[in-house]
């Protein structure tokens, strides 16, 4: 029985821990034996958990990467725990997620990746690992990474770092760890990401995109409760500007009275400076009636700034709602003529025009036509099969 080891933040939480949980499910379908490593959060999983470090490794990191900008630097003992469980397990793959987060140190990690001589498959859900420090910097406009980083522009945000900029220090020491490896094959989640690391210093392993997949039996069309005018939806986890909170305020003067426009993942504070005409809501009781509030929204609008391949606009898609996004990293990957439209970046006002079209009932947008594509290419089961192909491919080698 061949073994599967992965490694993420989180173990069947968020969004990138689901997507783990489900390649393992898959895996073990066919015959693997799956083992999950993770770093914090973790939900209810059938996969063979495995926690690394404690919270106090958690906390310590987190001051390490604030006070002396060591992120991915610290968690050391954690680490080295970790790699005493692999070599038990003696996994025939390992597969990497998301390894910052404030629980792993990479350079120790990749030490023994490089000893082990073993596949490799590392998932890049954004641009951290060939960065000095930023999980993502279009919305900032800087390109140092592709020759080498230092001045950090954006060395407040996550991984925040209070005093001490070493980007530069950084870059080198991913650089020097993440290069060299036999045999590493990295799987971007959109052609979007993969053309800038195509760019970096990865450029030299094999690449091959894999999209997201969401479960479409869950995100499914609902029975919609009669309403009246047209109810425009936003979703974020958090409503950072990054995510276009002002835009949607923006957007409300500038459409017609009856389209009232419902943000989820809005916090007290936010709720309270919200213009008439757009509600908020801090947060779904469940997956259940998120789905509800897809199906019962005549358009998903997604104005991002900064993006992968977001999996809103595929579960928007699944309960049958069309999306209107920007022009932003991935977004626009799973968006058809069909099933929505796409803007440049921040413009409102085509943001508008596209919303008033729709509801005019013109275009060639229909909710079956979204629902259809979802389910042809965004089903989970379809997605998450090419990894166990890949790592079939690999072991066949």
């Amino acid at each position: 029985m061949p073994k599967l080891f992965q490694i993420n933040v989180s173990a069947n939480w968020g969004s990138h821990g689901k997507i783990a949980e489900q390649i393992g499910q898959q895996a073990m379908h066919r015959g693997w034996e799956v083992f999950m490593a993770y770093g914090r959060q973790h939900d209810e999983s059938l996969l063979k958990n495995i926690r690394i470090g404690c919270d106090y490794d958690v906390k310590e990191h987190a001051a390490e990467s604030m006070l002396l900008d060591n992120h991915g630097l610290a968690s050391r003992q954690a680490t080295k725990q970790l790699i005493r469980n692999i070599r038990i397990v003696e996994p025939d793959i390992i597969h990497l997620h998301n390894i910052h987060g404030y629980y792993l140190n990479y350079k120790i990690l990749f030490e023994f990746l490089k000893e082990y001589h073993k596949p490799v498959v590392w998932t890049l859900h954004d641009c951290w690992p060939f960065t000095g420090h930023c999980t993502h910097f279009e919305y900032d406009g800087c390109f140092k990474w592709k020759e080498q980083c230092h001045d950090c522009i954006n060395r407040t945000a996550y991984p925040k770092s209070l005093f001490i900029d070493r980007s530069s220090r950084n870059y080198k020491i991913k650089k020097d760890s993440f290069t060299g490896l036999d045999d590493m094959t990295l799987v971007p989640v959109s052609d979007w990401l993969r053309g800038y690391v195509e760019e970096s210093f990865l450029r030299d392993y094999p690449v091959r995109v894999i999209h997201n997949g969401i479960d479409t039996d869950v995100f499914s069309p609902m029975p919609v409760r009669e309403h009246h005018g047209y109810n425009i939806l936003g979703i974020a986890s958090n409503w950072k500007m990054r995510k276009g909170l002002p835009d949607f305020i923006r957007l409300r003067e500038l459409l017609p009275d009856d389209c009232h426009i419902t943000l989820i993942g809005t916090t007290s504070e936010e709720i309270k400076h919200l213009p008439y005409g757009i509600t908020g809501v801090q947060r779904t009781e469940s997956i259940a009636e998120l789905a509800r509030f897809y199906s019962e929204a005549d358009v998903l609008v997604n104005p991002t700034y900064e993006d992968n391949y977001p999996t809103v606009n595929l579960e928007a898609l699944a309960c049958g709602t069309p999306v209107i996004t920007y022009r932003t990293g991935g977004s626009p990957e799973s968006i058809t003529d069909e099933t929505g439209v796409v803007v440049d970046k921040g413009n409102v006002e085509a943001l508008a025009e596209a919303i008033i079209k729709m509801r005019s009932g013109t275009t060639n947008i229909t909710r079956e036509a979204c629902r259809r594509h979802a389910v042809e290419n965004h089903n989970q089961l379809t997605r998450f099969r090419e990894y166990i192909e890949l790592y079939e491919s690999l072991l066949a080698k």
